[in-house]
This record gives structure tokens, C-alpha cells and sequence, in this order.
């Protein structure tokens, strides 16, 4: 399981995530001196146990952080309460390191973009999208068993998932004769006011559907009622499905993240779209 650690130390303070399953770091937030802050984890972190670092770092920042020696893999406009995040990564395996579907990948992004952005036809009427409650998580997480492999968080038990449901999680579905048969759902930083479009998911007999637009606009319009305007996911760079839906709903591209989780059968490169909310109509 994942843990989150806030580490003050004399001359920087920082919030990292360690994510062993994902053999991955992240700083989520930092203050204070950069070298000091690479160094206590070039030191302390066990590099064989966690082969990329990734920092959230601020554009005055950029440069700094890479001189250290991470590289910019993409971008998150509007992250920090308006103000853009920059995804800055640093390896310690080669492997890790390199992607063999680096080709394929752009291609696929390629056919996306040409893509015209378009509305959506209107759910059935044997259909219901409603937000998901904790009574929901057992079948919630037999959905997202069905689908993948692996994950890159434990959304396929069902006591993680009832706990995060109990914790006003949201999470948008659609059932279909009692049985949900899509969802997706919003992880929202109200310190810094954004929100994190993730966990989409679709039977594979209802993919053509385009439910995943339903979700997402959504999950949106809650988003925005609560003032939350920074939406943005980290897509499966595979995943044609998913890209389109972002696309066509007026999410840019803003970079891709290499080799970054464990996710549907294995370690993957994740494409990062970005929408600002204040802009959108509804």
C-alpha cells in the first residue's frame, strides 16, 4: 500500500508519497532548498526499490530541478490554485527509464487529435447515472476487477473502496438493470483546488456508448460547484477509448508520463490531459 510522509528537516519541508507497488516517489508539495531536498532522498530512498521520482514543481522551479537532473515530462496548467505544476521525473533504472511503445503511442495520440471535439447522444432510458454511494462498492469493485489486471490502486477490494465512498469520494456509475456497468470518479485537492479525473472504466459489451463522456461532464459540473476548476486525468496512452473521451470533451494534451504505473496488465506510459472549468459552458 502507499503512504504518504510529510518530512521536515532544517532547511525544507516536503509531502512525499511513497508507492512501492508502483516502484515510484512523488513530491507532492515541497518548500526550502531543492539540493537538500535531492539529496535527503538520493540518501534516505532505496533506489532499487523505487526506480522514478516524480516532482510537482513550480515554473520559477523548473530550471532547478532540472539541473538536478529530472526531466520534464509534462504539464498540468492552473495545478496550484490557477498556477501551472510541472511533471518532472528522475530515474534510477535504465528500464524504467525507456519505452518500447513510444511509436505506437503517437500514433494513437495522432488519431485522437484529428478527432472533432462533439457532443453527446442522450443515455437510454433503462439507463441511470447517479453518484455512487458506500452501498455501491461491491459492485463497484467487481467492475473494476472484471476490467484490469492490475491497478495502480486497490480499487478491486471492496473495503478500500467503501472507505472511500464513506469519505465523500466521488464517484460517478451507470447501471443498467441494477448492475453498474461504467464509472468514473473525481480525487479533489482542496488545498490547491484541483481535481484528478480517474478511475474510468466500461464493461466491455457497453463501450460504444460513449458513457464515458455521461461521467465525465458529470463529475465536471460537480467540480464546478464547488468552485474547482483545474480538471485534468492520466490517461492510458493506449487506451484510444479514453483519450478520445478527454479530447472531445475539450481536454488539451499536455505530455506523457513514461513507464509510470502498473496498470490494466502492466507497467504503462500515462498521457495527461488538462481542461480549465471556468472556461466551459454548463
Amino acid at each position: 500500500m502507499a503512504k504518504q510522509e510529510n518530512i521536515c528537516q532544517p532547511t525544507f519541508a516536503m509531502t512525499l508519497f511513497l508507492d512501492e507497488c508502483n516502484k515510484r516517489l512523488r513530491i507532492d508539495d515541497y518548500r526550502g532548498n531543492m539540493n537538500d531536498i535531492y539529496s535527503y532522498i538520493y540518501k534516505e530512498v532505496d533506489k532499487a526499490t523505487y526506480e522514478k521520482w516524480i516532482i510537482k514543481a513550480r515554473a520559477e522551479h523548473l530550471l532547478d530541478w532540472m539541473s538536478l537532473g529530472f526531466s520534464l515530462e509534462a504539464t498540468v496548467p492552473y495545478y496550484f490554485n490557477g498556477s501551472d505544476a510541472y511533471l518532472l521525473c528522475y530515474y534510477t533504472s535504465q528500464s524504467r527509464r525507456d519505452s518500447g511503445e513510444t511509436l505506437k503511442e503517437t500514433e494513437l495520440l495522432q488519431d485522437v487529435l484529428n478527432l472533432p471535439t462533439s457532443d453527446y447522444s442522450p443515455l437510454s432510458n433503462q439507463l441511470i447515472m447517479r453518484r455512487a454511494i458506500s452501498s455501491d462498492a461491491k459492485q463497484l469493485s467487481q467492475l473494476y476487477r472484471q476490467i484490469f489486471t492490475v491497478y495502480p490502486t486497490p480499487l478491486y477490494e471492496e473495503e478500500y473502496l467503501s472507505s472511500l465512498l464513506q469519505e465523500d469520494s466521488l464517484f460517478y456509475i451507470i447501471v443498467d438493470k441494477n448492475d453498474i456497468v461504467s464509472a468514473a470518479s473525481a480525487e479533489i485537492d482542496y488545498v490547491y483546488h484541483n481535481a484528478e479525473l480517474t478511475d474510468c472504466a466500461t464493461l466491455p459489451a457497453y463501450r460504444k456508448y460513449g458513457f464515458m463522456k455521461h461521467l465525465l461532464s458529470a463529475l465536471e459540473a460537480e467540480l464546478k460547484q464547488r468552485h474547482i476548476f483545474c480538471a485534468y486525468t492520466i490517461a492510458r496512452a493506449l487506451s484510444f477509448g479514453v483519450n478520445a473521451a478527454f479530447h472531445q470533451l475539450g481536454y488539451i494534451y499536455t505530455g506523457r508520463l513514461t513507464n509510470n504505473c502498473y496498470i490494466y496488465k502492466s507497467l504503462e506510459d500515462m498521457n495527461v490531459w488538462v481542461k480549465d472549468l471556468s472556461k466551459s459552458k454548463g
